[in-house]
C-alpha cells in the first residue's frame, strides 16, 4: 500500500464524510429534510482558465465549493495539488463546516482546489495562476470578507494568500475590509501572529487534553499525561512539523516520522528539528543519523510500536488494509480524512480511540477567525490594552513590595508585570477553544452508550448546532 493515496483513485471521500454524518444523524431528532440540507454542498463551482507556461499555454482546472451558508461568510483553504478533484474539494468543504461548528467559530464551510503540482511552476507562473484564480472567484462573487474567506491548505501558504489579498483589494478599490477576504497572510499584509503553526499547535493541544483524562487512559492501559508518550507523526509539512514540535515540547517522545519518501524510527526519540533540517538539506528524511530503523515504504512507519499516531499528510492513509497492523492506542487526525470508516471500525474494535479531524486540526480555522476579526477591527490584539496592563501590574507589584518588605528579583518582576502580546493572546484563545470543545463532545460520547466513537459524538454536537442556526435563520421550521 502506498503511503499517499492518489485522489484520482479516490472518488469516495465525500461519500465517506456523508456516511459518518448519516451515522451520527440517527442520534439526533431532526427532520430528514433538514439533515439533508446540512449534509449537502450548497454551491460547487468548477472552472478552467488558461495560463502561459514558457512559450506554450496550459488550461488549469480549479474549484471552489461552499458547503453551508448557515453562517456567513464561508471559510476554507485552497489546495494546490495535481491530485485535487471535485469529490475531494466537496468533502473538505463539508469537513470545514463541521470543524467551524465544533470549535464555535461563526463560519460556514468552504474549500478550494487548483489542480497543479506547484513544483512544476516558476514563482511567476504560480503568481499568475493564483491571481487568475482569485479573479475568477471575484467574477462569480465567491470571495469577500463577508462572503467567502479562503486560507492556506496543502501546497499553498502565506505567499499565495498575499497574492490573493492584493488581487482582491486591487479589484475592490476603497473597500475598507478588503484584507479580510483571506486569512493566513504574511504579518506585513495584516496577517496574525501564530497562524502558521496554529493547526499543529491545535493537534498537540487536542492530544494533550485527550491523554490528560485518567478514566480514558485507564481504559487504554495508559498512564494519564503526555509525558513520555511515544508518538509517530506522518508528514513533515506545516501541520506535521508543528504537531511533532509542540508534542515534544509538551513532553511527548517522537519515536517515528513518516514522509512520502520513507519513514524513520528510534524508540529512544528523534530530534524533530534535526530531522527537519536534514530533510531540508538532503531532500529526504532517510539517512538521518539519529534513526535506528529506516523504511523505504513509508506505510511501514505507521505500523511501528507507539502510543499515539498522528497522520498529518493526506486523506485515506489508514484503511481496512492496514488498520489491524496499527499498534498505537490513540490516533489523532492531523490531516483531513486520514482514516476510512472501515478502518475506524477495526481500530475501535481493538480498543483504541480516534480524535477526529473535524476537531483535531481545527486550530488553523480558529486562528484564522482571530485574523479575520483583526482585519475587520483594524487593530492588532493587545495594542490597546497591553501597556495599561503592564502599568496596572507594576503598581500592584510596587504596592505588595511596600506592604510586605519583600523585594522581587528583576526576572520575577518582569514575569508578573508583562502584558500579553498578540501571539500570547492568540495562543491562549486557541488553547481555550480546543480544551472547551474537546470536553463538550467527549461528554456526549460518555453520556450516551449508543454513541460508539468520538467522531460520532462530535458530529452529533455539530448537527445540533447547525440545525439551531438554520432554525434561527427562519429557513427551517
Amino acid at each position: 500500500m502506498s503511503t499517499i493515496i492518489s485522489a484520482e483513485n479516490n472518488t469516495h471521500f465525500f461519500d465517506d464524510v456523508s456516511k459518518n454524518f448519516d451515522y451520527a444523524a440517527q442520534f439526533t431528532q431532526h427532520h430528514p429534510g433538514l439533515l439533508n440540507q446540512i449534509k449537502a454542498c450548497n454551491s460547487v463551482y468548477h472552472f478552467k482558465f488558461p495560463i502561459r507556461k514558457g512559450n506554450d499555454f496550459e488550461v488549469i482546472d480549479a474549484w471552489r465549493v461552499e458547503h453551508s451558508h448557515h453562517q456567513s461568510p464561508t471559510k476554507g483553504g485552497i489546495r494546490y495539488s495535481e491530485m485535487v478533484n471535485e469529490d475531494e474539494v466537496m468533502a473538505l468543504a463539508a469537513l470545514m463546516t463541521y470543524k467551524c461548528a465544533i470549535v464555535n467559530v461563526p463560519f460556514g464551510g468552504a474549500k478550494g482546489g487548483i489542480k497543479i503540482n506547484p513544483k512544476n511552476y516558476t514563482t511567476q507562473e504560480l503568481e499568475n495562476i493564483t491571481r487568475r484564480y482569485t479573479v475568477e472567484l471575484i467574477k462569480k462573487n465567491f470571495i469577500g470578507p463577508s462572503i467567502d474567506v479562503p486560507a492556506p491548505d496543502y501546497g499553498s501558504g502565506e505567499r499565495e494568500m498575499g497574492w490573493i489579498a492584493d488581487t482582491y483589494a486591487t479589484m475592490n478599490p476603497g473597500q475598507l475590509d478588503a484584507m479580510g477576504c483571506v486569512t493566513g497572510k504574511p504579518i506585513a499584509l495584516h496577517g496574525i501572529q501564530g497562524r502558521r503553526e496554529a493547526t499543529g499547535r491545535g493537534v498537540a493541544i487536542a492530544t494533550r487534553e485527550c491523554v490528560s483524562v485518567p478514566e480514558d487512559m485507564a481504559a487504554l492501559g495508559l498512564t494519564p499525561g503526555i509525558e513520555g508518550k511515544r508518538v509517530i507523526v506522518q508528514g513533515l509539512g506545516n501541520v506535521g512539523y508543528y504537531s511533532a514540535k509542540f508534542l515534544a515540547d509538551f513532553g511527548g517522545l517522537i519515536v517515528g516520522i513518516c514522509e512520502f519518501e520513507g519513514a524513520i524510527y528510534n524508540e529512544d526519540g528523534l530530534d524533530v528539528e534535526a530531522v527537519f533540517q536534514h530533510r531540508k538539506s538532503t531532500g529526504s528524511i532517510l539517512g538521518f543519523s539519529g534513526a535506528k530503523k529506516e523504511f523505504k515504504n513509508s506505510a511501514e512507519g505507521l505500523e511501528q510500536d507507539c502510543d499515539i499516531l498522528v497522520p498529518a499528510a493526506l486523506e485515506n492513509q489508514i484503511t481496512a488494509a492496514n488498520a489491524a497492523n496499527i499498534k498505537a492506542k490513540i490516533i489523532v487526525e492531523g490531516a483531513n480524512g486520514p482514516t476510512t470508516p472501515e478502518a475506524e471500525k477495526i481500530f475501535y474494535s481493538k480498543g483504541g480511540i480516534i480524535i477526529p479531524d473535524l476537531f483535531a486540526n481545527a486550530g488553523g480555522v480558529t486562528v484564522s477567525y482571530f485574523e479575520w476579526l483583526k482585519n475587520l477591527s483594524h487593530v492588532a490584539f493587545g495594542r490597546i490594552n497591553r501597556r495599561f496592563e503592564e502599568n496596572s501590574n507594576l503598581n500592584l507589584v510596587n504596592m505588595v513590595e511596600g506592604l510586605t518588605g519583600i523585594a522581587l528579583t528583576p526576572l520575577q518582576r518582569a514575569t508578573i508585570v508583562k502584558g500579553a502580546s498578540e501571539l500570547e493572546l492568540v495562543n491562549s484563545g486557541l488553547e481555550d477553544t480546543m480544551i472547551r470543545s474537546y470536553h463538550e463532545f467527549r461528554q456526549v460520547y460518555k453520556n450516551n452508550p449508543k454513541i460508539d466513537t468520538l467522531r460520532t459524538a462530535a458530529l452529533v454536537v455539530v448537527i445540533n448546532k447547525i440545525a439551531v442556526s438554520y432554525q434561527n435563520l427562519g429557513v427551517w421550521p
